[in-house]
């Protein structure tokens, strides 16, 4: 019951919950207090009032946003709870009736310093936006001084109204002592405070304390570009939950030969941004980014099909390569937008006879198979579960997809009753479950079926911890454990303290000067990420079921110490094959196994599953008995289909890729000179 009515109420925890119904319960209360009138109802009721709306705003509760949708936001909120306190005035017998007339003026006047203050804010954040934002680059001849204090910016609005606690206590002592004093006192010290907020913004407008304007900053920026000569580009542009389809690339890009660069249309992406010590250059204006001098880049790389990639392919003397975020038999991979690019690359040779089959337009000659460089990671399985643990099975879906098509998740049709034949079947199985960022983002009944997976995998694993068969390995290994948390704890804290400066910048121009490249503390950093990710398996027991969200524990982690997994058609089950271990796929859209493996490549080679999952005995046992997995051999063909050979690696094809690709660009402009042809960049419009 209270897991739903968090649900409902758009809250995380109980506690949010309830301090949102104490927060709806004292508007009442105080109200009924100024009526009657009483005291300490009135003084009880206002605390709680104040001390949840606090603590909301502290959480940064979904809840205080539908509030403000509904009207009652912060500010009204606040005046309410004044006008109330007006009222408790005009019900209470004070002998000094200059109080109740000194109470509206006090409200009215810091009312009125509430748009000075809103005004500056909004200016002094206009003002100092740059054009662009950056990582990497450095930034040092560009005037940007340091941002207003963070004490300052900070839920501004949020701090500036509770000023009027001062008055609000004063009037309530003046009430409760009959001495007006307290009131004045109180009053006055809301209106001074108020002042000073409002005084102390002032200077940020000022011309020494303002960045440089638009047109010296991206005269730096051009500057820039023709000292760094970038010559392959990723460019992206994605909503706030697909940072990690640029992240995939990071690594990637910093092996290559050249001088790569990134560029994101976004800035809600950059604090998503995986550490790389790539140069990063984030342009969200169009006519901006065609306005650069891109000049010397030779390669364009897209992970995704989005509108905005019009703004780099318009660049008539840049090769432009559709890379892709995964390798599917999804509807996406074979995107028709697709054939915009010059070239689109592929895994393996699955992805060539895709677009072959879908007839989109991609000609076989613009198809290149260059693997997979983000799998190296990923280790491939032995064919055997240790004698000394039990089998672990990842449960890792898709999402429901913007399509909302019955054959893309199993989790809306599927999930739980994979999940409950999961953690019953006989002999034990470990379970993690790593659903999809995007789960429930589009498909309410996604939402409502992962949190059924959630509930079901918490009573799993409490089953489990007192299930008696586990409690001899329990003990042996509690000690380990508590020190596998502990060492987690610390290297948190490593992490945290190897956060770049510019991330804890007041603004997005501080954190564009102050994020220069530093390649030590990435690999730094990349060294305390394994360090956690160890740490983090042998924290619990390898007996223990476990949801698995977020970005770390890497998805390719979880493949490494999972011995078996089941999930849908995405570009999961393509890496996954990597392992060489046995998976299930789930047919959701029930097209019956042989129509789904003519219809999907990654299929041929799985155990297929119908949405009553009848069949995860069949794969639990290919786990613990080789002798019984008669896909081993098809999934090692599969394999090389689908990703391509091992040798050389898909690091060495990609990056000859993008050296050809950029040779062929060279080429074909020094044709051009050759030929005395005009410059071929188009003007922006």
């Amino acid at each position: 019951m209270i897991s739903k009515a968090v649900r409902l109420a758009r809250v995380d925890t109980g506690a949010e919950l309830a301090a949102a119904l104490l927060l709806m319960v004292s508007y009442p209360l105080i109200v009924a207090a100024a009526l009657l009138p009483s005291m300490w109802l009135f003084v009880t009721a206002g605390a709680v009032s104040y001390i949840s709306d606090w603590y909301l705003h502290q959480r940064g509760t979904y809840l205080i946003n539908r509030l403000s949708k509904a009207r009652a936001g912060l500010s009204i909120r606040v005046l309410t709870r004044e006008l109330i306190v007006i009222l408790f005035l005009a019900r209470t017998d004070m002998g000094d009736k200059s109080l109740y007339f000194a109470a509206i003026v006090c409200f009215l006047s810091f009312y009125a310093l509430q748009a000075p203050h809103s005004a500056l804010l909004t200016l002094i954040r206009n003002r100092r936006k740059l054009p662009f934002s950056t990582r990497n680059i450095d930034l040092n001849g560009l005037w940007i001084p340091n941002a207003p204090s963070y004490r300052l910016t900070n839920r501004a609005a949020e701090k500036m109204l509770h000023l009027d606690l001062a008055a609000m206590v004063g009037l309530m002592i003046s009430a409760g002592t009959d001495n007006s004093v307290y009131g004045f006192v109180g009053g006055a010290v809301t209106l001074l405070l108020a002042t000073l907020y409002v005084v102390a913004l002032l200077p940020y407008l000022g011309p020494k304390r303002l960045p440089a304007n638009t047109d010296k900053a991206l005269e730096f920026i051009d500057e820039w570009l023709r000292a760094y000569k970038p010559t392959t580009v990723l460019f992206f542009s994605g909503s706030a939950d697909s940072a990690y389809q640029v992240n995939m690339w990071l690594e990637t890009m910093a092996e290559l030969d050249g001088r790569p660069l990134v560029i994101l249309r976004e800035r809600f992406i950059l604090p998503q941004l995986a550490d790389t010590a790539v140069p990063v250059l984030c342009v969200p204006g169009a006519v901006h980014l065609m306005n650069m001098d891109l000049s010397s880049v030779r390669v364009a790389l897209y992970p995704a099909n989005v509108g905005k990639n019009i703004h780099m392919l318009r660049e008539p003397d840049v090769k432009h390569v559709f890379i892709g975020h995964g390798d599917s038999d999804k509807l996406a991979s074979v995107n028709p937008f697709s054939k915009a690019y010059d070239e689109v690359w592929t895994a393996g040779k699955a992805g060539r006879d895709r677009y072959a089959l879908a007839d989109v337009g991609v000609r076989d000659e613009d198809i290149v198979e260059v693997g997979r460089p983000q799998l190296a990671r990923i280790q491939a399985g032995t064919g055997e579960v240790p004698a000394d643990r039990i089998p672990t099975v990842l449960y890792a879906p898709t999402w429901e997809g913007w399509t909302d098509e019955p054959g893309n998740t199993s989790v809306i049709l599927a999930g739980e009753k994979i999940i409950r034949r999961l953690v019953e079947t006989e002999p034990p199985v470990r379970v993690l479950y790593k659903p999809h960022p995007f789960t429930g983002t589009v498909n309410p009944k996604a939402k409502r079926a992962h949190e059924r997976i959630l509930t079901l995998m918490a009573k799993a694993a409490a089953e489990r911890a007192a299930d008696p068969r586990f409690a001899e390995p329990a003990a042996a290994s509690a000690a380990d454990q508590s020190a596998a948390r502990a060492e987690l704890a610390r290297i948190e804290a490593a992490l945290a303290a190897l956060v770049d400066s510019g991330s804890q910048a007041t603004d997005d121009a501080e954190a564009s000067r102050d994020a220069a490249a530093d390649p030590e503390r990435v690999t730094k950093a990349a060294a305390l990420r394994d360090e956690w990710n160890a740490a983090y398996w042998r924290s619990f027991g390898t007996w223990e079921h476990r949801t698995v969200s977020g970005p770390m524990p890497h998805l390719y982690d979880c493949f490494n110490v999972a011995d078996a997994m089941v999930s849908d058609i995405s570009s999961v089950v393509s890496d996954f094959i990597a392992t060489g271990k046995p998976y299930a796929i789930t047919d959701s859209a029930e097209l019956g196994e042989t129509e789904f493996k003519r219809q999907n490549t990654a299929a041929r080679a799985a155990l297929i599953l119908d949405n009553k999952a009848s069949r995860i005995a069949e794969l639990v046992t290919a786990v613990t008995d080789v002798a019984h997995d008669p896909l081993r051999a098809a999934r090692g063909d599969l394999k090389d289909y689908l990703l391509g050979p091992d040798e050389p690696s898909s690091l060495v094809r990609f990056n000859t890729a993008v050296n050809d690709l950029a040779a062929n660009a060279e080429a074909r402009l020094a044709g051009q000179r050759l030929a005395g042809e005009p410059a071929a960049r188009t003007e922006a419009v």
